[in-house]
Order: C-alpha cells, then structure tokens, then sequence
C-alpha cells in the first residue's frame, strides 16, 4: 500500500477527489470550502483584537481549521514517509525553457533558484516572493476568496461572483506566465 501511494498518481485523481469534497462538505452541513478563510478563522482564533473584521463566531467555522491541519499533517506524512528519492522528471521542453531563465536543479519540487534565503534577497526573488505573496494575499481578500472557494466551490453553486473571481484569476494566470514571468525571470 506504501509503495501505490509513493509513486505519482495520475492527474484525473486529485480532480476526483476535490470533486467529491464539495457535495461531501454541502451535505455534511451547507460547509462552503475555501482555503483562505482558514487564515481568517487561525487569526481570530489566536488574535482576538479588537479588529471587527476578526470579531465573529469563529468556533462555527472550527472543522476548516482541522480540514488545514490535515493538509498539513499529510503534506508532512508524504514528504516523510512516502517520498520519491528519484529526482523530479522534468518534460526536457520546459527543462530547456527554464534553463533560459536560469533554473537548472530540478532535484527538489521547489527550484533552490528561487526558494532560498540567498534568492530572497535578490531583486528577483524580492519580486517573486514578497510581492508576489502580497499581491496573492490583497487579491485573495479583494475578490473574497481563493482559487479553491471560488473556481470549485463557487462555480459548482454556480455563483456569479466566482465566475467573475474565476475568469480574473485565470487572466491574471496567463499573464503573470506569459508576459511577466519571462521578464522577472531575467533579472
């Protein structure tokens, strides 16, 4: 059993099983799923300021916090216990595309490149992460969720505002991708 969920599994599992969470959470209680209203729930929850945006019922909410920290607790069980020692398997196009940019360890999921404290120091990194991260986190609260609540949740309850939410995220994809990330890549 170890080994079957140590090798990579096919990509049309994961949808699946994302799939069936959002008519398993609709029957276990109306539950919406969202990420990034976690981070709201763990702030009220350990901050109880005087912020009225934090200043509700965040114990209503308490199964989405054991729902992350089952994220975390697998993503710890995964890379411990079921981790592939082979080396990531790169598609040899976007090896070369990403050598371009200057991306040449593909031994780990996260390229040291990029995710290090030397790299966080550079320009480049600055941009990507510090900026990066702001602009997901001012984005994710402007538009009242993640990618998560509204491209699964959202448009399964077929609601105006994901699709809008949706449409922008994914706009906002292709360019970051296209356009932008070429050029940052560069510096």
């Amino acid at each position: 059993m170890v080994e079957l969920l140590s090798q990579p599994w096919p990509w049309w599992a994961a949808g699946i099983i994302i799939g069936l969470t959002v008519p398993t959470l609709l029957l276990l209680g109306n539950k919406h799923f969202g990420i990034s209203s976690s981070m709201r729930h763990i702030c009220a929850a350990c901050f109880p300021a005087g912020i009225p945006f934090f200043k509700y019922d965040w114990r209503k909410e308490s199964w989405n916090l054991f729902f992350v920290g089952g994220i975390l607790l697998g993503a710890i069980i995964a890379s411990t216990l079921l981790a592939n020692p082979n080396p990531v398997q790169v598609a040899p196009a976007l090896a070369a595309e990403l050598q371009g940019y200057g991306l040449t360890d593909f031994s780990n999921m996260l390229p040291t490149e990029i995710y290090s404290w030397e790299s966080l120091f550079s320009l480049r990194g600055f941009i990507l992460l510090v900026v990066g991260g702001f602009l997901v986190g001012f984005g994710t609260r402007y538009a009242g969720g993640c990618t998560s609540g509204h491209a699964i949740m959202g448009l399964s309850n077929l609601q105006w505002p994901s699709l809008v939410a949706t449409i922008s995220f994914m706009a906002g994809g292709f360019l970051m991708a296209n356009l932008l990330l070429p050029f940052i890549m560069r510096l």
